[in-house]
């Protein structure tokens, strides 16, 4: 048999850059990394099936667009393994009716919002109050990433009734729109990154993408120390190891949550793509992530 610290499915081409970071992290450590592509996916089932390999620690980049690796995901499911972004409650974690709810439960600020339900589960529903949401504002809906389905300044109801038609079976949230405060020339939105603890904030710009990490005296000047309380919050309601979400600071100072739970994340290299992750940060989450699997290989738990 063949055992493997940590087993990494993965599928998209540009994941390429952060795969290797990750590996160099994991030999760093003494770990050994087990990649599972959709071109050695048939073979590393087998080879489980037959009890030639397994694994300790699991995580999963590939199977939320990829089918053929359920399989995999569900004999992790069956055999005690550490889950990095457990599956069950990564599915929850990108529910964003269920995270806003849970949200403001624990006092985040989000911005205002209605929550619609499946549009095959009431094809009829009677228009709400709209008027707190402004006059243009934002429906997407409850699952997806990447913008995937979300329509901006909206301004009627039938707006409202067309877009939810194109996932019908899902939950549709309508948002207010959230205007940034400017802060030395710079809009206050932000992408916050969290890894086993640890938190990596980012200025985020809106119309290009581009990040840029918020640097110490930035956040003692700004008085940003928020982004960090925010996002542990967020950890802890979520419970994922690995996930970014979306923060602005507004005018009257309040710290507001506009994209809740992001899983997977984009590790896209900033040095190979414009608006990809910073090179650094994207080297301290694949050492935060081989930092987990080796300290659950030091203190397994059951």
């Amino acid at each position: 048999m063949t055992p493997y610290d940590l087993c990494l499915a993965w599928n998209w081409e540009y994941d390429s850059d952060f795969v290797a970071i990750l590996e160099t992290a994991c030999l760093s450590l003494g770990l050994s990394l087990w990649q599972v592509t959709p071109i050695s996916l048939s073979v590393a089932l087998q080879s489980l099936a037959d009890g030639g390999s397994m694994f300790t620690a699991f995580l999963d980049r590939a199977a939320e667009a990829d089918p053929r690796f359920a399989p995999l995901v569900e004999w992790v499911a069956g055999h005690h393994v550490f889950e990095i972004n457990a599956h069950d409650r990564a599915v929850h974690a990108v529910n964003k009716a269920s995270m806003h709810l849970e949200f403001i439960t624990a006092g985040i600020h989000t911005p205002h919002t209605i929550i619609l339900p499946p549009h095959s589960q009431q094809p009829h529903v009677s228009p709400p109050d709209l008027s707190p949401l402004g006059e243009k504002f934002i429906v997407k809906p409850a699952h997806g990433g990447g913008g995937e389905g979300v329509v901006f300044e909206v301004s009627s109801f039938g707006q409202v009734l067309e877009a939810r038609q194109a996932y019908p079976h899902d939950y549709y949230l309508l948002q207010a729109h959230i205007r940034p405060a400017e802060l030395a020339s710079r809009q206050a939105w932000f992408r916050v990154f969290y890894c086993g603890g640890k938190i990596y904030p980012c200025w985020w710009d809106m119309m290009t993408h581009v990040y840029a990490p918020v640097r110490v005296e930035e956040e003692e000047k700004f008085g940003l120390g928020p982004l960090a309380s925010t996002t542990l919050t967020i950890a802890r309601i979520c419970g994922l190891d690995l996930f970014s979400t979306e923060i602005a600071l507004t005018a009257a100072g309040l710290f507001v949550v506009v994209d809740y739970v992001n899983n997977p994340i984009d590790l896209r290299l900033q040095s190979s793509a414009p608006d990809g992750v910073p090179d650094e940060i994207v080297r301290a989450i694949a050492n935060g992530l081989a930092d987990l699997v080796f300290q659950h290989r030091a203190s397994p738990t059951p």
